[in-house]
């Protein structure tokens, strides 16, 4: 299905500022990194999680205070927009089994007209977080890598690769700061939407790349920018209905899927739009560019 036929948009000529506003994006998040230290989770940095639903909207200061007093310093809490459920993090806690019954009995005393349910509590040990943390950094490596020597191989070429891993990572990066500056809890299912997010990215990169190859062989006689737009705007049709189709699905996990869900739905709602945006203005304009240059 094709809703948008014979666009002529020239993408080119917009690209050079889209460039400069993905540089700018990627050098304030990788900045970012070293001014605000990400909100690292549970399965990274060790500790107890409890999850709590209250009945109504619980004082967040005065929660956090009450377990300050009672010598729970260390503890962060997390609540949601219109939600009654709050996450209290206790990270690089000792193996105490204790702490969970502890911080329940003091919402109970603290808080004795607000009804309260635990919904779970898990312990990770530091050990466990940092092996995870290894897997996760690894995970990443091997997975760009991959992605690097396919494409390669795939078009006959290092630069259209190279290209297409650049997008991958300014996605990624641009992704990450934005959960960064939203203070998201980055745990095992972040980590496993940034991964998806890669995968959809570098997927709908090539998406373009073979349209292009393709336009080449049939207008060999045209300039290189024209046959770029010229596939770009063909695909433009396929690109809005798979992001928008899966956008609809992942706003559905963003708005209705809990607490739970939210890093991972987060993480996917901007990396798709992100994503989107690379294959037509980062990906497609650096292989125009280095053509030309040769």
């Amino acid at each position: 299905m094709q809703f948008l036929k014979n666009t002529k948009i020239d993408f080119l000529k917009i690209s050079r500022a889209a460039i400069i506003a993905s540089v700018v994006l990627s050098v304030l998040s990788v900045v970012m990194l070293f001014v605000k230290s990400p909100n690292w989770g549970i399965d990274f940095t060790g500790g107890l999680l409890v999850h709590v639903r209250f009945q109504g909207r619980p004082d967040i200061g005065n929660l956090r205070n009450m377990l300050a007093e009672s010598g729970i310093d260390n503890s962060s809490i997390q609540s949601f927009r219109k939600s009654q459920v709050v996450i209290i993090k206790v990270k690089s806690l000792q193996e105490d089994k204790n702490v969970a019954d502890r911080i329940e009995e003091i919402i109970r005393n603290g808080m004795p007209s607000m009804n309260f349910e635990v919904l779970r509590s898990e312990m990770v040990g530091p050990a466990v977080g940092s092996y995870l943390k290894e897997k996760a950094v690894k995970a990443f490596i091997f997975a760009f890598m991959g992605m690097i020597i396919y494409v390669a191989w795939r078009f006959k070429g290092g630069v259209w690769g190279f290209a297409a891993v650049i997008a991958l990572i300014h996605d990624v990066i641009v992704t990450f700061g934005i959960l960064n500056l939203m203070n998201v809890a980055i745990d095992l299912p972040v980590v496993a939407a940034l991964l998806t997010l890669a995968g959809y990215s570098i997927n709908d990169s090539i998406v373009v790349y073979d349209r292009i190859r393709e336009n080449i062989r049939l207008y060999y006689k045209k300039p290189l920018g024209e046959i770029i737009n010229l596939s770009i705007n063909s695909t433009l049709s396929r690109t809005i209905i798979t992001s928008g189709t899966t956008l609809m699905v992942v706003l559905a996990l963003f708005l209705k899927g809990g607490e739970v869900l939210y890093g991972f739905s987060t993480t996917l709602l901007f990396g798709i739009v992100i994503g989107t945006y690379s294959s037509i203005f980062v990906a497609s304009p650096l292989v125009y560019a280095w053509q030309k240059k040769k």
